[in-house]
C-alpha cells in the first residue's frame, strides 16, 4: 500500500464492503468514523476496533449526522432501497460523496435530486464474497479488485478519489453510470440470477446434492447471497438485466435445440467451443503500463477498451495505466 495522503472519510453502512472499506483505510492512514442503522452491528465495529493495532483504529458514530460532521468524502454502503434516506440526511453536506453499489444510474439520480452543496462521483469495487456483514469484513478485499469510478463530470473529484482506491491496491476503471449498468447486468447480475436457478433445481434432489461437486459448487456460489441484496442489486438495474437475460435465455434455447438434434454431440461442439475459446482467453492479458493524460476523454476511452488506472500523479496531471494487449491504438 503506498503512503496515504490523508482523507478524512466517512463510510455509512458497514457490512461485507463498508465494514471492509472501513478498515483499508484506517490500515492506509486514513482518519475514518463509520456508522450503520444497526446497533448490534455499531457494536461490533467498535469491539473490533478497541482490538485493532493503535495506527489502524477507526471511530463508530451513533448517527450519520456524527459521521459526517468531520467528513471530507461520505461513502454510502448501503443497499439501494436504504439510499433515499440516507441522501436526505446528505442535503447539506459540501463535500464528496461516493458510494460501492452495483446499479449507478438510480444512484446518479438520487445524488442529482437530493445533493445541494456536495458533490457525487458513482462508484462499485467489483470485489466480494458469498457471506455478508462486518464479521466477514477484509481489509485486503479490495486488492487487486477492479473499482468503477463514474466519469460524468468534476475531473478534479473523480482524480482523488482514483488516487484513493488505487491506495487500497484496486484497479480504477474509468465509465459511465449507463455504460457500467449495461456491462455489470451481463456478469455480476445475470450470474446472480443463473445461480439461483441452478441452485432451485436440485434443491428437492438429495441425490444430485449429493454427487454435486467443482462445478455445481463454481455455478452456484453466489447463490447464498443474501436475497434481499441480490433482488435489490437486480431489481434497481432491470432495465440493462431483462435485454441481458434474454441474450443468455437465447443460448440456453440453442443448445436446448442442439440436444434435440439427430446428432447432439455434434450440434453442441460449435455452440461450447465459441464459449470454451472465449473463457480460455478471460482475462484479458494486459500491455505494458503506459502513461496518459489525465483527461475525461483519454480516461472513458481506456474504460471502454477494458483497461484501467493504476496509480494517479495529481501534481503532473497524467495516470499511469494498462491496456490490454489487443489494444494498439494510441490514445
Amino acid at each position: 500500500m503506498c503512503e496515504s495522503f490523508g482523507v478524512n472519510v466517512a463510510v455509512i453502512g458497514l457490512g461485507l464492503i463498508g465494514g471492509s472499506l472501513l478498515q483499508a483505510l484506517a490500515a492506509g492512514g486514513h482518519r475514518v468514523v463509520g456508522f450503520d442503522a444497526d446497533p448490534a452491528t455499531r457494536g461490533t465495529a467498535r469491539t473490533a476496533a478497541a482490538r485493532a493495532a493503535a495506527d489502524r483504529r477507526w471511530q463508530i458514530a451513533g448517527t450519520i449526522r456524527d459521521a459526517i460532521r468531520e467528513a471530507d468524502l461520505v461513502v454510502l454502503a448501503v443497499p439501494l432501497p436504504a439510499l433515499p434516506a440516507v441522501f436526505t440526511e446528505l442535503a447539506d453536506f459540501a463535500g464528496l460523496v461516493t458510494d460501492v453499489t452495483s446499479v449507478k444510474g438510480p444512484v446518479r439520480d438520487l445524488a442529482r435530486s437530493h445533493l445541494r452543496l456536495g458533490s457525487y462521483i458513482g462508484g462499485h469495487p467489483m470485489a466480494g464474497k458469498e457471506t455478508s456483514g462486518f464479521a466477514a469484513a477484509d481489509p485486503h478485499l479490495f486488492d487487486g479488485c477492479a473499482w468503477v469510478l463514474c466519469l460524468e463530470d468534476n475531473l478534479p473529484d473523480w482524480l482523488l478519489l482514483a488516487k484513493l482506491c488505487t491506495e487500497l491496491g484496486a484497479r480504477v476503471v474509468p465509465t459511465t453510470a449507463d455504460e457500467h449498468d449495461k456491462a455489470v447486468a451481463a456478469v455480476s447480475h445475470v450470474p446472480h440470477l443463473l445461480a439461483a436457478a441452478l441452485t432451485s433445481v436440485v434443491v428437492d434432489d438429495p441425490l444430485a446434492a449429493a454427487l454435486a461437486a467443482g462445478s455445481f459448487r463454481d455455478g452456484s456460489r453466489v447463490a447464498a447471497t443474501r436475497p434481499e441484496l441480490t433482488a435489490a442489486m437486480c431489481g434497481g438495474n432491470a432495465a440493462a438485466v431483462g435485454p441481458a437475460l434474454e441474450s443468455v435465455l437465447k443460448v440456453l434455447d440453442d443448445l436446448y435445440d442442439a440436444l434435440d438434434a439427430p446428432d447432439p454431440v455434434a450440434a453442441l461442439q460449435p455452440l461450447l467451443a465459441r464459449a470454451s475459446t472465449a473463457r480460455a482467453a478471460w482475462p484479458p492479458v494486459p500491455a505494458d503500463e503506459a502513461e496518459l493524460p489525465a483527461r475525461a476523454d483519454v480516461l472513458l476511452r481506456l474504460g471502454r477498451i477494458g483497461g484501467w488506472v493504476t496509480k494517479v500523479d495529481e501534481e503532473r496531471r497524467n495516470v499511469l495505466a494498462m491496456r490490454p494487449e489487443t489494444d494498439r491504438i494510441s490514445s
